[in-house]
């Protein structure tokens, strides 16, 4: 089993859903190699929640992490050690565990860390926050810091690379056993940075024709790193979390793993606007509505495909309407683990197999924290969303027909009360309050 969830991937930044200046072959060639999903979410509209929800099979009314809450000097609110993780599930069911890349769901030391909720080995980011430098001066390694010779002005370790190499060689190792392998990449993230030598950098600037923007001078390695070719650099990003998923997929075949092996590529959230990126000059939302901290379709809507092959249907198409909180059910379902009793989840495997009856979920619920507190809720077709809920738990809901309005551009809410009385009821219902991150304040 091979998970790859990309970060602030936009749902029309692949060629497989649209993209036209964005080259991603390897991409595509996985979409068409088994069955792509069309209506499929994330778990929020930031990294943090959307991946507990990933991990937990809860939305985010649920999740026992809601916000990138920040914990100093490094990393994020730690779920709880009671927590059972899609990690765990993989362990009971005899399957060597792995997470390359970015985890956000625990600062070293906490209940939190990946070696303490379900994951045999782990290389990479622990803090979402370090994430945004890809030229950082450690990683971690399990639960050990791993210093790196790289500073602001020297930048020599590009940790994707690193990352890469160590997932690489996990498969190796594990290559007789079962496994588990979550590639958390953290591209096409903010910083907006990539190794000497790039070479899709170099031809992106060519083919946009982009001048370089002016820089803020004397930067000192806070913050997001300043990109005088923003355009050039964020798709040279994307083609290098391309080149990344192909290279996995070729070990796989090297090692005679492909046809035993399923692999899932999806996305945390929508695009993102950091670091000089320009999602409108992509198309990154494919012509939904908002971007990442959106509750809109473009902030959570998100490109998904699921390949293996001689199993999964190849050139398959779904409108199947699916969460990141249904995989937890569908992988408990394929290796033979109970389902957790509480959750939010449905088992995608009868879509996947096109076998049996599939689940529908009655109702997708989302919550935000920041910007305000945003809650949004589907119904079938019908999508409301409300602003402003942290100053008035009952502010207006905007309710759109996807049907008809994909891109959420009209508001039918005044002529449709039943169904947003109906939203504003499971929007109660779907929140449950915790201490750690209330809503109602």
């Amino acid at each position: 089993m091979v998970f790859i969830l990309a970060d602030d991937l936009g749902y029309g930044d692949v060629g497989s859903n649209g993209q036209k200046l964005i080259a991603t072959p390897h991409l595509d060639k996985l979409a068409k190699s088994g069955i792509r999903f069309t209506q499929f979410y994330a778990g929020t509209s930031v990294c943090a929640p959307s991946r507990a929800s990933l991990m937990t099979g809860l939305h985010t009314g649920h999740t026992p992490v809601r916000g990138n809450f920040e914990i100093e000097p490094e990393g994020q609110f730690p779920i709880p050690d009671s927590t059972f993780t899609m990690a765990k599930m993989f362990q009971q069911a005899g399957y060597a565990t792995g997470l390359f890349g970015k985890w956000g769901l625990g600062f070293p030391g906490s209940e939190g860390e990946p070696v303490r909720q379900g994951f045999s080995q782990f290389y990479g980011y622990n803090c979402q926050r370090q994430s945004h430098n890809f030229f950082p001066d450690h990683l971690w390694e399990n639960d050990q810091r791993v210093p790196l010779p790289n500073t602001f002005l020297h930048q020599e370790q590009y940790a994707a690379d690193l990352i890469q190499k160590k997932a690489v060689s996990f498969l190796q190792n594990n290559r007789n056993h079962p496994f588990f392998l979550y590639m958390a990449f953290t591209l096409p993230h903010a910083s907006l940075q990539l190794p000497k030598g790039d070479k899709a950098f170099d031809a992106y600037k060519q083919k946009f024709k982009e001048a370089p923007q002016p820089i803020r001078p004397g930067w000192q390695g806070i913050g997001y790193e300043p990109q005088p070719y923003p355009r050039a650099a964020y798709a040279a990003m994307v083609s290098r979390l391309d080149q990344y998923v192909g290279e996995l997929v070729h070990e796989l075949k090297r090692l005679g793993l492909e046809k035993n092996t399923l692999i899932v590529f999806t996305s945390d959230n929508g695009p993102h606007l950091e670091g000089g990126n320009d999602p409108e000059f992509f198309q990154s939302s494919g012509g939904l509505r908002g971007k990442k901290r959106d509750l809109y379709e473009g902030g959570i809507r998100v490109p998904m495909f699921a390949a293996w092959p001689s199993v999964i249907k190849a050139g398959a198409e779904s409108s199947q309407v699916g969460a990141i909180w249904d995989f937890l059910p569908t992988f408990a379902q394929l290796v033979g683990q109970p389902v957790p009793k509480r959750g939010d989840g449905v088992s995608l495997l009868p879509t996947w197999f096109g076998k049996g009856k599939q689940l529908q979920h009655p109702f997708l619920y989302w919550e935000f924290h920041e910007d305000g507190g945003r809650q949004a809720v589907r119904i079938g077709d019908w999508k409301g969303v409300r602003l402003g809920v942290l100053k008035n738990r009952h502010a207006p809901i905007q309710l759109f027909n996807l049907a008809n309005d994909p891109a959420e551009k009209h508001d039918i809410s005044a002529t449709h009360p039943e169904v947003v009385q109906r939203i504003a009821r499971l929007m109660e219902q779907e929140h449950v309050e915790i201490a750690s991150f209330p809503f109602w304040r």
